[in-house]
């Protein structure tokens, strides 16, 4: 049973990494993409766009995994 709770867990970690980086991207293009062009604040955004939100899931989830 342990693991697929590991296995869930991993999967939470993925898919938080994928959507931090989506959504890196599109506020990068939403809040810079005049200014810096649109491909550059992509860019941009798909970088540090992770830095929060990819820890943020991480924790959470070893939050969750010790909980639960």
């Amino acid at each position: 049973m342990m693991g697929g709770a590991l296995l869930l867990g991993l999967l939470a970690v993925v898919l938080g990494i994928v959507f931090s980086i989506l959504g890196g991207v599109a506020g990068g293009v939403y809040i810079g993409g005049k200014a810096l062009g649109n491909e550059l604040a992509a860019m941009m955004g798909g970088f540090y766009g992770p830095l929060a939100g990819a820890v943020g899931v991480f924790v959470g989830t070893i939050i969750a995994l010790i909980v639960f």
